[in-house]
């Protein structure tokens, strides 16, 4: 076998995926100066790893008729195991389709490359798919930084996203499973997950999502929800002091308000600094008030 490293040609997986590509090594055959090869199906077997599990019906169907008509325009990728043997690194979807439609042969680049390798291959391959639901895209993500054991503050750099995008999807691990199946199948949004996010208690999470299914709230509706929720609880996180205060306050805005019998707000900045303010209708109005004040 030709031990040569051929330079793989330009494609279009992306930054990331690339940058892993080119850590690996292309194995052509023999008689071959092209890293791409047709292999029989029959000798490529399913990666244990795999990070995908769940693949949607109705995208596999749309898949298959495009192979059908065109073939396969994305090769797979698949590691070198020994003489007509490979094991698939990236490409699941479309081998199934392949076999589905009874095609013999599939493209692929031939790599060597370690179980690490290979896993983070995989998944950085499936996160740079368009079609990938929210929680697979989140498991991802959670299975590089475990599994791979790439630190998170990288790891925006090496899917090719900013670090805020990923935190998004991590976080969404978080939520109660009911959740995180719905938002799989597109029942809810990623906006409506977002905003359940915020709200810690997973009781409450379940409640307004059973209303987002039964009334079809949305995503603005869901956050309206969520931040009333959220000023309540910082509400009831006011220390003991502070509450009296603002106790007192409202207090004195009410008797003010009797006392001059006009409206009176008092606005506080600080604790202990801010305004009063004193409303008047008319020159007499203010008359009666200055009177009422004793000036």
């Amino acid at each position: 076998m030709n031990n040569k490293k051929i330079k793989p040609p330009r494609n279009t997986l992306g930054k990331g995926l690339s940058a892993l590509l080119q850590d690996s090594v292309y194995v052509p055959k023999q008689d071959a100066t092209n890293p791409l090869q047709e292999i029989p199906i029959s000798q490529i077997e399913l990666n244990p790893r795999q990070p995908r599990k769940y693949f949607n019906p109705a995208t596999l169907q749309e898949l298959s008729e495009s192979i059908k008509v065109h073939g396969i325009i994305q090769p797979l990728t698949v590691k070198y195991l020994r003489p007509n043997k490979y094991q698939l690194i990236a490409g699941e979807r479309r081998l199934q389709v392949a076999k589905q439609v009874g095609l013999q042969q599939v493209p692929a680049y031939i790599r060597k490359a370690n179980d690490q390798q290979m896993l983070e291959m995989a998944l950085v391959e499936n996160i740079q798919r368009e079609n990938l639901n929210p929680i697979e895209i989140a498991l991802s993500y959670q299975r590089l930084l475990t599994e791979c054991r790439i630190r998170q503050e990288t790891l925006g750099r090496r899917v090719g996203k900013n670090r805020t995008t990923v935190n998004n999807y991590l976080r969404l691990l978080k939520l109660p499973p009911d959740i995180q199946l719905a938002l799989r199948d597109q029942a809810i949004s990623m906006g409506h997950a977002r905003a359940l996010i915020n709200i810690k208690a997973p009781a409450i999470q379940l409640r307004i999502f059973k209303a987002i299914i039964q009334q079809g709230l949305s995503v603005r509706k869901v956050e309206s929800l969520a931040k009333n929720l959220i000023d309540k609880e910082d509400a009831n996180k006011v220390s003991p002091k502070k509450k009296s205060f603002i106790e007192d306050v409202q207090y004195l805005t009410k008797k003010l308000s009797i006392h001059l019998d006009t409206s009176v707000k008092i606005h506080v900045y600080r604790e202990g600094e801010g305004e009063i303010r004193i409303i008047f209708t008319d020159a007499q109005d203010l008359l009666r008030i200055t009177q009422r004040l004793g000036v």
